[in-house]
């Protein structure tokens, strides 16, 4: 399985060219829903070994210790999990906790915004389907770091190349992805 195969999977399922209003109130002649891949078996193994061997170059490359990884619900759920377990089957050391981001903290229980695997202290990834302005994407980044998390980058599995990425990066948070509009397209 390659980058072909997702990309392949990706074009089928999830590209599609029209008149789109996208979240960010922005219109595109392109809408992706990443979902539809993420969501497919065949497709979150995929995500799950491409994210992995992306994301574990990053580590050793900078010799990071990150602890878990996750992003704002619903677009980042499936990346984050499948990545995470593809860790744990692979380097079982360096498995990765996977966590979710609510868009507002519950209005019950603990009134959690961030649920799973996370707590204060930990060094994470946060993670993205598609990026056009990086709006949700940054959303996510300041809830974990109002909850005492540090992002050491992202995973994104489409930038749109409008801008996203360079309003995280803005921030101070590289950001690694898998595609992007001109790699896919």
């Amino acid at each position: 399985m390659s980058a072909a195969d997702l990309k392949a999977i990706l074009l089928s399922k999830s590209v599609r060219t029209g008149t789109f209003t996208l979240a960010s109130g922005k219109t595109s002649d392109l809408y992706i829903d990443c979902r539809v891949t993420t969501l497919d078996p065949v497709g979150a193994n995929l995500v799950g070994e491409l994210g992995w061997a992306a994301v574990r170059e990053k580590i050793q490359t900078e010799g990071r210790s990150i602890q878990a990884i996750g992003g704002m619900t619903m677009g980042a759920d499936p990346i984050s999990l499948a990545v995470g377990m593809t860790s744990a089957r692979n380097h079982p050391t360096e498995a990765l906790q996977v966590f979710t981001v609510r868009k507002e903290p519950k209005g019950h229980g603990q009134g959690k915004q961030i649920e799973g695997n996370f707590q204060a202290g930990d060094t994470v990834i946060v993670v993205d389907d598609v990026i056009t302005t990086g709006g949700s994407t940054l959303k996510a980044i300041d809830a974990i770091e109002r909850e005492g998390g540090k992002v050491a980058f992202a995973l994104v599995l489409v930038d749109r190349e409008e801008g996203g990425r360079q309003a995280i990066e803005a921030r101070g948070i590289p950001v690694v992805s898998l595609f992007s509009r001109s790699t896919l397209l």
